[in-house]
């Protein structure tokens, strides 16, 4: 039985195709009928419900439906609404086919435009995505049986560290009552950096930058108070840019990077550690010294990220934003109180505005030209606009 109604006589289902890949704005064209496109590796249940209520025939899915990293409901939600679903085609499917244009998918996962296939891709069927979520959900419990087995073992040798801070070195800058932003190189680091800068001017907080993220703030006008990571992916104008730089090290005091410090003639100091990551330590730093609040941008942890097994997501993570608790703020969470939403119903306010400051110039311009006094002068000069305006109709 085929999985497609016949459209035409070619085998498949034509119909329009509607790019929802930028959310909210993309789903609101999406109609009942229609052929929808996404981008959702790990379709979550809230979107497919929101799929579902769009009744669309069919969705094309540009990553996976179940990766594997995670088990996830939002297949079998659109399975069970008789909507077909086909995964793996890849962006490269923008370039072969505009949103609102006519395609054609064929029963076997393949997308034409006329007589020409832009994609292919998987058919997702009840039986695979079972399957995929049985796999999905046992990888997951082995993966977490591993990840807080390696947090433990991290505790027992990190304990006088968390605890008591034991290894922190003094960097000699004030942390106390003061807030801090830690920034990291991770994933739009840089545009988050943008989006603080009110926050920068207002609070003039501790600048700590985390390896690559020093060359980010130098590079955006920012003298960083604190460097820390190891000097091969730090620049030599961060370096040298005053920062006081701390080298993460093993437990045994060897820093790598320590040989570039020493050539470029810049002081140094060492943090000894079982963790590898230097945002954990940047953290840990600011806290043991004070800092009443951290802001930690560029470094974004959340538990789908533990899930999926990110590199970044380790325990030393996990136990360092527990440690700190509520004095850590997402960098994004504190940008988004500086961002002023303007909407429609605002826009006659400015409109008005404009209107009096430009009638108080032409009000202040009239009144002081001309040879009489200020009142004649304005008498004069609106008469005047009055006859032009009245010529402009004859």
């Amino acid at each position: 039985m085929s999985l497609f109604s016949h459209n035409s006589d070619l085998p498949g289902l034509t119909a329009t195709l509607r790019d929802c890949t930028q959310g909210a704005k993309g789903l609101k064209k999406l109609s009942q009928g229609d052929i929808a496109l996404i981008n959702a590796p790990d379709l979550a249940r809230a979107l497919a419900q929101q799929l579902v209520d769009a009744k669309p025939a069919a969705i094309i899915n540009m990553a996976q439906f179940t990766t594997g990293a995670m088990p996830n409901f939002g297949p079998q939600i659109l399975l069970d609404a008789s909507i077909t679903l086909v995964e793996g085609v890849g962006e490269n499917i923008r370039e072969g086919v505009k949103d609102g244009k006519k395609v054609r998918l064929t029963d076997d996962g393949h997308v034409y435009v006329g007589e020409r296939q832009v994609a292919s891709g998987t058919v997702v069927t009840q039986e695979s995505a079972e399957a995929a979520f049985t796999e999905a959900q046992q990888s997951l419990v082995d993966h977490m049986e591993a990840y807080f087995g390696n947090t433990i073992q991290f505790l027992h040798s990190e304990a006088p560290l968390l605890i008591d801070g034991l290894g922190i070195p003094d960097t000699g800058i004030t942390f106390a009552d003061r807030k801090t932003l830690v920034l990291s190189p991770g994933q739009g680091h840089r545009e988050q950096l943008k989006r603080l800068r009110n926050f920068i001017r207002e609070y003039e907080p501790v600048l700590i930058g985390v390896e690559g993220a020093a060359d980010t703030l130098v590079e955006s006008g920012y003298t960083p108070d604190l460097i820390v990571g190891d000097p091969a992916n730090i620049g030599n104008d961060a370096l040298r840019s005053g920062a006081r730089v701390v080298l993460p090290a093993g437990p045994d005091g060897h820093a790598p990077g320590l040989e570039r410090i020493q050539d470029l003639g810049i002081g140094a100091m060492t943090f000894p550690a079982a963790s590898d990551s230097a945002t954990d330590l940047a953290l840990l730093l600011a806290d043991y010294h004070g800092a009443s609040t951290i802001v930690a941008a560029g470094s974004k942890l959340d538990l789908s990220e533990i899930f999926s097994g990110a590199s970044y997501a380790t325990p030393s993570a996990l136990l360092t934003r527990t440690k700190l608790g509520g004095k850590l703020i997402d960098g994004d969470a504190v940008a988004d109180l500086y961002t002023i939403k303007t909407s429609g119903g605002a826009g006659w306010v400015w409109a008005l505005l404009g209107i009096l400051v430009a009638v108080a110039v032409i009000v202040a311009i009239a009144g002081l030209s001309g040879s009489g006094a200020f009142v004649d002068n304005l008498i004069d000069t609106w008469n005047n606009i009055a006859l032009w305006f009245q010529g402009l109709f004859k």
